[in-house]
């Protein structure tokens, strides 16, 4: 069936107005994904259905663990007598009572540090603004290397003045989803930090492997960049450029003086401030090495003992055992533009 077309103007005249010329399709800007493009997707796709099926395994152990402990505990009390019953809430009261003022003491210990750390500690920023050159799982991959940045920092004795600038759009979105960020003891700023920090530009700092100059030791008068940016190697050199730019300095991590690395070179944002914030615990860039690059990133004889350093962090060990599963595919997730000494 045919429709009209037209104006219902006065003269009735349809058929001599003009037909309207068809939309052009969209299109498709991006290039076709090549075949070892479509192979590392896969097995992306692959690994985050195996990470989600683990977590949801786990809640579920938790959840019936949960129930577990609560079965025990009523029938303990439903087989005691009335005197032995009230000593068992009562002792049950007296343990959680203590947790709870150990926690409220660890919590009082960690803001004394990190308001010692505002006031003189190691200014690090973390320079978020880049959110529109990364896809949806980009940003939400580099918002977990965020999360552990802080935790890192908050447990460490020597913990660093922590800044997130270029807080903004889809990163702010995202970030705002994590439990409790509003009250984290973090600077937030939506503008880039050479605008936020305009008046410290000369102790602005990027740490980029790209840089010729090598990080001899952390200056407290100046303030250290990691670039945060997730891109799967896209944008090789973007930090380099970008300080350059702007007219600031860049320095690099003293890694090979200390380790070859494998052929994998790149470490996550959080694996960076932990480097810089073991750093600020020993002063000893080979403890801060060795202490949190993965094994497998090393080649070669280490020039330390090992044994006698520090074991990985739960979050360190838990992502060895996911990448070992999923055949070292998130590290692939990482930032493109981390401090590191490319090997000779």
């Amino acid at each position: 069936m045919a429709a009209a077309t037209g104006n219902d103007d006065d003269n009735g005249c349809f058929d001599n107005q003009p037909k309207p010329e068809s939309e052009p399709a969209p299109v498709n800007l991006s290039p076709p994904l090549s075949k070892n493009a479509k192979k590392k997707q896969l097995k992306q796709q692959r690994y985050e259905a195996k990470k989600a099926e683990k977590k949801a395994q786990e809640k579920e152990q938790k959840r019936k663990e949960g129930e577990r402990k609560l079965k025990e505990w009523e029938e303990t009390l439903a087989n005691a007598t009335e005197e032995e019953r009230l000593k068992l809430i009562e002792s049950r009261k007296s343990l959680r009572k203590e947790r709870m003022e150990k926690r409220s003491e660890e919590k009082e210990k960690k803001m004394e540090r990190l308001n010692r750390a505002k006031e003189i500690g190691q200014k690090i920023v973390v320079d978020v603004d880049f959110a529109h050159l990364m896809s949806e799982s980009e940003i939400s991959s580099l918002v977990q290397q965020i999360m552990y940045c802080y935790a890192v920092n908050g447990r460490s004795t020597s913990p660093c003045h922590l800044w997130l600038t270029g807080v903004q759009g889809k990163m702010s979105t995202e970030l705002d989803k994590l439990p409790g960020f509003e009250k984290w003891f973090i600077e937030k700023e939506s503008r880039c930090y050479i605008e936020a920090m305009a008046d410290q530009k000369d102790h602005l700092v990027y740490l980029t492997a790209d840089s010729e100059t090598v990080l001899d030791d952390l200056d407290l008068k100046h303030i250290y960049i990691i670039g945060g940016l997730v891109d799967r190697n896209r944008f090789k050199g973007i930090t380099m450029t970008k300080a350059q730019e702007q007219g600031i300095k860049t320095a690099k991590l003293p890694i090979g003086e200390y380790m070859k690395m494998s052929s994998s070179q790149v470490l996550t944002v959080n694996q960076v401030l932990e480097i810089l914030v073991k750093f600020l615990e020993t002063r000893d860039w080979k403890t801060a090495f060795f202490t949190v690059i993965p094994q497998r990133k090393r080649t070669g004889l280490d020039p330390v003992d090992c044994s006698k350093l520090e074991p990985l962090s739960e979050e360190h060990l838990e992502e060895e055992a996911e990448a070992d599963e999923s055949d070292l595919l998130e590290r692939k997730k990482v930032c493109v533009e981390v401090p590191l000494e490319s090997s000779s």
